[in-house]
């Protein structure tokens, strides 16, 4: 009995911090343009908001003029506020998200995913989202509601009752009086805005196989900012090109933020957020430092998997690499240790090795007012405090002050803070008012009560069309997402042969074409060129069909050769410009006596009639050119019907061929 008590205690104890831990990669601020704001249950004042700062229920969001701002889910669902808006977060579950829109403009790219649900709250409605839909909710000054639907479908609900709003409606709600519903008229910079950051963010292409399938939302901050190489040992692997210095390391362009009970690495780079929350890092010699993917069902969001050394003077810390554990007040996945309930002092630390301690720069040092105020203060360390310190099992025990809660240390404008309405709103005493409902029947407004008919007053006109196949075409299907790319099947078609006869009606095609090439000898009166002209012409002809039979005759020539005296060596010099391109030889010789061809192939024992090659060749001026011209046409149609049926003859073995394998 006594153990049953001691093990409920321990997870009652256990259950804030295993909820922190899994709910802060839930959301996170995905861009910031402008003085952005957030106040949480840790500063307890309205301070500047950071690019990958975690979000958590309670926490608050105030965007004054002239700014913007993106909160990303862990779905892929983006939500985006406009200036002079205020945003709470209500209720943050594994497959549901509240938020409640005090005043402003906020614009929705709802994913709609399997069991996946989105309500936002506003002064006087509730608009819930249970499929893939494009939405905006906007809460003017006089804390009226408009709902306008770009694609897919919302329920908005008021005291009045509830109604669905289908793509290309606008429904205006306004207490006191009728609800409104209107087609969407033309699109607004605001609208403009947010599709073009719709088309920035679609992935242009599947994620990368070797990425999770739990990671994939985030798959654009990979594709922009670095490449998928092989490592060996650890397969493929990230590795960053958007660096800012060449001493750069992992977790050094950021700062450690005390966020509910532990200390968060908020990331200044755009992509920081999966690389320093899920995963580890390895430095390779010949790419650099390379980030390794969580395996697929392994993936567990952390506050920054690194070990840590600290003394009063400086704290340091060094990425893990896989396999490496991981110290933390929590559950982190595989490779971590929750030591809430561990005794420290029971692990052996002499045991605890890094393997990164070793790589050049990729320890970072600072100093202790550093890490808490983040005032830069200056620190010399000669040694590598990880091979000298005693190493910390678990996060530094540094009481964080006011300054270490901050993820961006600066001033604020007078004029960019929130006004007095906002800053009296209290989170819990909304989310007292609007509960998360998810089913569809039930009424939010009317807790216990079903939800009525809403009546509506009905705007007659059409809708301005807007164009969204862009953006759904791009949408990759959970099938593609896994599938590598593959080219083989184009690759396959080239590969294939193509057919002996196909290729005879295709120089049959290309003659005519070739009756004006003969004209060019005119200029070049030489007989050598003359010679030369013709390979030209060969080139254009079927060289699949006259390369093979002229092959077989190659290995005479050296016969051709012996002959001594004056014509041995005339004829060396005439064959050694072709010998370069063994192919193009036996077309030198073809063109001038194309009737010698013919004899080569009847009577081939005769060697009488390669002495009289040259005969044929010196020959020059225009009636050699002539001579071409009368023969070849002619001569080619023979040859297109007569080279099938020689080749043949030629296969089977002659006389001469058995003579060849004689004994010279």
């Amino acid at each position: 009995m006594r153990t049953i008590r001691w093990l409920i205690l321990i997870s009652l104890f256990l259950l804030p911090t295993l909820a922190y831990s899994s709910s802060l990669g839930s959301a996170r601020m995905s861009l910031i343009q402008g003085e952005v704001q957030i106040r949480t249950e840790d500063t307890g004042e309205w301070v500047p908001a950071s690019i990958n700062m975690p979000l958590l229920e309670g926490d608050r969001i105030w965007v004054p003029e002239g700014s913007r701002t993106e909160i990303q889910l862990r779905d892929g669902t983006f939500l985006r506020l406009d200036e002079n808006s205020a945003l709470e977060i209500l209720t943050v579950e594994s497959d549901s998200f509240q938020f409640y829109l005090t005043g402003g403009r906020t614009y929705i790219n709802f994913k709609g995913l399997k069991g996946s649900f989105l309500q936002i709250d506003t002064p006087i409605s509730s608009v819930r989202a249970y499929e893939r839909s494009l939405y905006g909710v906007d809460v003017t000054r006089e804390r009226d509601t408009e709902i306008s639907v770009y694609q897919g479908s919302v329920n908005a609900e008021t005291g009045e009752g509830s109604t669905w709003v289908g793509a290309g409606k606008k429904l205006f709600l306004r207490e006191g009086y009728d609800a409104e519903l209107a087609p969407l008229g033309p699109p607004d910079e605001w609208e403009r805005w947010n599709r073009q950051r719709d088309r920035s963010l679609v992935v242009q292409r599947p994620p990368s196989r070797y990425l999770p399938e739990e990671l994939y939302p985030y798959g654009n901050d990979f594709e922009g900012n670095g490449s998928w190489v092989y490592a060996s040992g650890y397969g493929y692997v990230w590795r960053p090109t958007v660096v800012v210095s060449a001493g750069w390391a992992p977790y050094r362009v950021g700062r450690w933020v005390w966020i509910r009970g532990d200390y968060v690495w908020i990331s200044y780079e755009p992509w920081g957020w999966v690389p320093y929350h899920y995963g580890r890092w390895i430095f390779v010699t010949s790419l650099g430092w390379c980030w390794v993917p969580p395996t697929r069902g392994a993936v567990y969001w952390g506050p920054g998997f690194v070990g840590w050394v600290y003394t009063p003077t400086y704290v340091s810390w060094v990425p893990l690499a896989p396999g490496e554990i991981y110290y933390g007040y929590g559950y982190y996945g595989p490779h971590s240790v929750n030591i809430t309930n561990i005794n420290i002092t029971n692990i052996q630390i002499q045991k605890v090795v890094y393997k990164n301690i070793h790589v050049q720069n990729a320890v970072t040092v600072i100093h202790r007012d550093t890490f808490l105020t983040g005032k830069k203060a200056d620190i010399k360390i000669r040694d590598n405090p990880f091979l000298k310190e005693k190493i910390s099992i678990g996060r530094p025990d540094i009481k964080p002050e006011k300054a270490t809660r901050m993820p961006v240390v600066k001033e604020i404008p007078q004029a960019k803070r929130p006004p007095e309405p906002i800053r009296e709103i209290r989170v819990k005493e909304l989310k007292e008012k609007r509960p998360l409902v998810k089913e569809k029947e039930a009424s939010v407004l009317k807790s216990g009560a079903p939800s009525r008919e809403m009546q509506y007053k009905t705007r007659e006109g059409k809708p301005v069309e807007r164009d969204f196949e862009k953006v759904e075409g791009r949408k990759p299907t959970e099938r593609e997402l896994g599938k590598p790319k593959e080219t083989k099947p184009p690759e396959r078609r080239i590969e294939k042969p193509e057919p002996i006869e196909k290729r005879d009606q295709k120089i049959k095609e290309i003659k005519p074409l070739e009756k004006t090439i003969p004209e060019r000898p005119k200029e070049i009166k030489p007989s050598e060129r003359g010679v030369d002209k013709p390979e030209a012409i060969e080139k254009r002809d079927s060289k699949a069909k006259e390369m093979k039979p002229l092959e077989k005759a190659v290995p005479e020539r050296p016969k051709e050769i012996k002959p001594p005296g004056k014509e041995g060596i005339e004829r060396q010099r005439e064959i050694k410009p072709p010998e370069k391109v063994t192919p193009e030889r036996s077309k030198e010789i073809k063109p001038p006596s194309k009737e010698g061809i013919e004899r080569q192939r009847e009577f081939k024992p005769q060697e009488r009639t390669i002495p009289e090659r040259p005969k044929e060749v010196k020959p020059s001026g225009k009636e050699s050119i002539e001579r071409q011209r009368e023969t070849k046409p002619a001569e080619r149609q023979e040859r297109l019907q007569d080279t099938r049926p020689q080749e043949k003859e030629m296969d089977k073995p002659s006389p001469v061929d058995r003579g060849k394998g004689e004994p010279k």
